[in-house]
């Protein structure tokens, strides 16, 4: 008898849109016969992530399909890098069938010019980190009420666009690289003159823990929260301490509701690319894996790789 051996099977290419409509009855005439599709296709695994009403509205049109078929956006869309690791759960959990995911991305009048960046970045990332799985996402973007900047992220970040029944190609996307790149250019990165500072000299951490685990607490982050920051910390001052050119160091400093922990060395990080940490590894093993985690453990993560050194800077909000 001969074991059984699955048959290779070729990459398929990502379909990434997004689709900007104005008002209920705009978004219903496409997204309806999008999540129709999908539902014929017994290769595709269909998935609605969208807002309030907009859910609502498709509950109804689909009456028969199975309630975790439906997914409140404004939940989903909790953190740019948990989401991302939620849909690679998703899709893992949905093989061999295609995931076909009606997705709309949540944006925050509220938010701070860099969460909206961040969020713009993870749409960009998607195209890299999907690109093999023949999944279909359609990422609905309401012209009607989101300001001109968002509209045009979703440019940027989509190879292709869905708007008034027809579909075009973007001649403003730009490949994840370039994309994470440029985000990465409109950082303003000062460290506070009051901000308290602790060298690294050894490779016991454990008064390094104990330092941040203090001022996290005094701070008034949540427990998990507190101890997510002190994890993170402590991985990204093990690998400066491991490849990083001493002295090596950590500041410390709030801003209103933040906590700040930033650890330096003066090493060069010459291989550095934008995408460091935002795309996740295969194993634990593969580099990259550390960075990948200490993402999804903060709010922010920002990398500064430059001629004075490697800086990584992490935020917790209470």
């Amino acid at each position: 008898m001969t074991p059984f051996t699955r048959e290779a099977v070729e990459p398929r290419p990502l379909e990434h849109r997004a689709f900007l409509f104005g008002g209920m009855d705009d978004f219903l005439g496409t997204a309806v016969p999008f999540v129709r599709e999908g539902l014929e296709d017994d290769d595709r695994s269909v998935v609605v992530v969208v807002k309030g009403t907009r859910l609502e509205a498709l509950r109804d049109h689909f009456p028969g399909c199975v309630d975790d078929m439906f997914i409140d956006a404004d939940a989903f869309y909790d953190h740019p890098v948990r989401t991302l690791r939620s849909y690679l759960e998703l899709v893992k959990a949905k093989d061999p069938r295609r995931v076909h995911a009606l997705a709309e991305p949540v944006w925050q009048a509220g938010w701070s010019e860099r969460e909206t960046l961040e969020w713009a970045r993870y749409e960009s990332l998607i195209n890299e980190v999907f690109q093999d799985t023949g999944a279909s996402a359609l990422c609905p973007y309401d012209t009607s009420t989101l300001p001109p900047r968002i509209l045009e992220h979703a440019r940027r970040t989509h190879p292709r666009l869905v708007q008034d029944g027809g579909e075009s190609e973007s001649r403003r996307f730009a490949p994840p690289r370039e994309f994470s790149a440029g985000v990465d250019r409109t950082r303003v990165f000062p460290t506070p003159q009051d901000s308290e500072y602790l060298p690294l000299t050894s490779h016991d951490l454990h008064e390094l823990r104990q330092w941040v685990g203090d001022r996290a607490d005094r701070h008034g982050l949540p427990g998990q929260d507190a101890q997510n920051l002190v994890t993170a910390v402590n991985e990204v001052a093990a690998n400066a301490l491991r490849h990083g050119i001493p002295p090596v160091g950590v500041r410390l400093w709030t801003d209103g509701p933040d906590l700040f922990c930033e650890v330096g060395d003066h090493g060069y990080w010459s291989d550095f690319s934008p995408l460091a940490g935002f795309v996740p590894p295969k194993t634990a093993l593969e580099s990259g894996f550390g960075l990948w985690t200490v993402r999804l453990l903060v709010d922010l993560v920002e990398v500064r790789a430059g001629w004075d050194g490697t800086f990584v800077r992490m935020r917790a909000g209470r």
